[in-house]
């Protein structure tokens, strides 16, 4: 294995990962349910397998495996997505520092991925509410 040299990070790999997360969530939240609960299982899943042939051998086999395990339960639980996404977040690191980016062009890519991804897992979290819902209704809510 060669070395790998871990590229510096600017202000904006810091900021665009939390908007493509925003962005995300604002458009996922968009599906009605249970589809977006479905959707996002199926989601998380890919990305598990998105780092094959990643640079850390063997090791994405089994994160593939852990990872569309916690997928598969997602389906019907969106704490087990939001799990998911930490796994991949975790992941991300991984190749940040020792495998290649996730975006073979971008080297930083894998560093932002692991920020977006964080994100997206606390929303899973809260339950994955619907942004446009949220915003409707605290805009209702007169005193």
């Amino acid at each position: 294995m060669g070395v790998h040299i871990v590229p510096e990070l600017e202000t904006l790999n810091f900021i665009m990962p939390i908007v493509i997360a925003f962005i995300s969530i604002f458009i996922v939240s968009l599906m009605p349910e249970p589809s977006r609960q479905r959707f996002n299982a199926i989601l998380v899943a890919g990305a598990g397998a998105a780092y094959l042939s990643g640079g850390l051998g063997i090791w994405e086999f089994a994160f593939t495996t852990v990872a569309t395990a916690a997928a598969y339960k997602g389906l019907s639980s969106y704490r087990y997505i939001g799990i998911a996404w930490l796994l991949h977040t975790f992941w991300d690191i991984m190749h940040h520092l020792y495998g290649n980016p996730i975006i073979t062009f971008a080297p930083t890519s894998s560093f932002g991925c692991a920020i977006t991804d964080a994100v997206v897992a606390i929303w899973f979290f809260f339950g994955a509410p619907s942004i446009y819902e949220v915003i409707c209704k605290k805009g209702t809510n007169t005193v």
